[in-house]
């Protein structure tokens, strides 16, 4: 059985039980001329109203969202719990000035058997709803009508019992017995409406414990990855929790990285408050991550740019000094490119303060097709004919070249001997890349030293 159904059909059951009481009460009231069972048999009335309440409250609270309300209708049953109370407090209002009223014009009416069997009826039935609501309240944690109608259910057996002992005691001449019952009954009655009053107030404002609060963000802060908790905001709805959460993230972290991580927040929040129906939304902060991960996270985020590479910054007195390479289709238009390339140095300006110069390489993308293509044995070849001619090369290791489209793709390993400064292998590789792509129409030369 679903909540929504247990809620239902449990204030049905304490409604249907109610005005049996009512029924039994006014007819034996009348019958016996007993004030105390009319006087309770009204009290059902009105209880049996504020339960119909409750009940149409839970069951429109089942509606699902819609365009009016987003958060779903459970709002509506925690308004059904307010007014609950509120009439609560009337009734017990009622009881002590009857309760004074009493003590000015003492009753002079003895009532028979029946008001006593009677009064019992009603107090086993008091039970059974103290029963069922108890048991039904254990499964919907945090239900308001359930918890309303269960006060209703201990004020009737409250108000029940007040009878009986006023039957008793007046049969014994003690006229004031039940008057003292009833002024301690409705006092007592007041604190719950009040309680009950400022707990539904509170939901219907929005209100959350700040208990919960901070144990929502004790979890956000403590999942990994998560660089700072920016807001959250809570509200209840019905027995739902809905929780909004901001979080900061690494600006370098990627997108999978990022969604796997709101995850990681919104599964670990569900975990503690079972209720909860959790949103979160992530923004990148770059406090703490490198520089150059910031500027090659930023490059790469502008259209047109399919790769970016070789990122370095330096700063001096005069400022920051940044460059890298940057990937771009090789078919576009030098304008085109160099459009990507002014967005790219606009965009980290905006990030990145007290910038002296940037300095972007464009290169041309190739993109690699998803089935191999075949290498070309014969211009192989005929590159490692012109590698022979530096001496500084001591080993030709593999020579791919890969035909993409209409150019070629060629990687070169090449031994050096170990003394050499890394700038002067640069410029030889520099060298014998460019004689090659004078050699090669359309190639695309990469060549990886090693030491020898």
């Amino acid at each position: 059985m679903s909540i929504q159904n247990l809620k239902t059909r449990t204030l049905k059951i304490s409604l249907v039980l109610i005005i049996s009481a009512f029924v039994v009460e006014l007819t034996v009231g009348i019958y016996s001329n007993s004030l105390a069972l009319i006087t309770d048999s009204i009290h059902a009335v009105l209880d049996s109203f504020v339960t119909a309440i409750l009940l149409l409250a839970a069951r429109w609270a089942i509606k699902p969202p819609d365009l009016e309300h987003t958060y779903g209708h459970g709002k509506i049953e925690t308004m059904g719990g307010f007014v609950g109370g509120i009439v609560i407090l009337f009734i017990a209002a009622f009881f002590i000035y009857e309760s004074i009223e009493r003590f000015q014009n003492p009753p002079h009416v003895l009532p028979g058997i029946f008001a006593v069997w009677a009064a019992v009826y009603t107090l086993g039935t008091d039970g059974v709803r103290i029963t069922i609501l108890g048991r039904a309240l254990k499964k919907v944690e945090g239900s308001t009508t359930l918890r309303a109608d269960l006060y209703h259910a201990f004020m009737d057996m409250g108000s029940t019992m007040v009878a009986i002992i006023g039957i008793l005691l007046v049969a014994v001449g003690f006229n004031q017995g039940d008057i003292i019952a009833a002024l301690v009954l409705g006092s007592l009655l007041v604190i719950l409406s009040l309680k009950l009053i400022h707990k539904t107030a509170l939901e219907l404002t929005d209100a959350i414990p700040q208990s919960m609060v901070k144990k929502v963000q004790s979890i956000v802060s403590n999942t990994e990855g998560v660089m700072n908790t920016e807001s959250i905001q809570m509200r209840r709805s019905g027995h739902e929790i809905f929780a909004d959460v901001i979080i900061s993230l690494s600006g370098a972290a990627s997108f999978d990285e990022a969604h796997k991580i709101s995850s990681n927040v919104e599964k670990n929040i569900i975990n503690s408050i079972s209720n909860a129906k959790v949103t979160v939304h992530f923004e990148p902060t770059w406090k703490d991550v490198p520089l150059d991960s910031k500027v090659n996270s930023i490059a790469s985020s502008v259209k047109g740019v399919e790769g970016v590479h070789n990122v370095n910054s330096s700063t001096s007195k005069e400022g920051v000094f940044i460059s890298l390479h940057v990937l771009v289709d090789r078919n576009m238009s030098l304008e085109e490119a160099h459009k990507v390339s002014d967005d790219i140095e606009k965009q980290i300006r905006i990030a990145v303060s007290n910038i002296n110069h940037i300095t972007v390489h464009l290169e041309p993308y190739v993109s690699i097709p998803k089935t191999p293509p075949i290498e070309d044995l014969t211009i192989e070849e005929q590159i490692a004919k012109t590698i022979k001619e530096y001496p500084s090369v001591k080993k030709i290791g593999r020579v791919i070249t890969l035909q993409l489209q209409d150019i070629f793709k060629i990687d070169i390993d090449c031994s050096f001997e170990g003394n050499l400064s890394i700038e002067k292998v640069h410029d030889i590789t520099s060298e014998i890349e460019h004689k090659i792509r004078s050699q090669i129409k359309n190639a695309i030369v990469t060549i990886h030293p090693e030491p020898n």
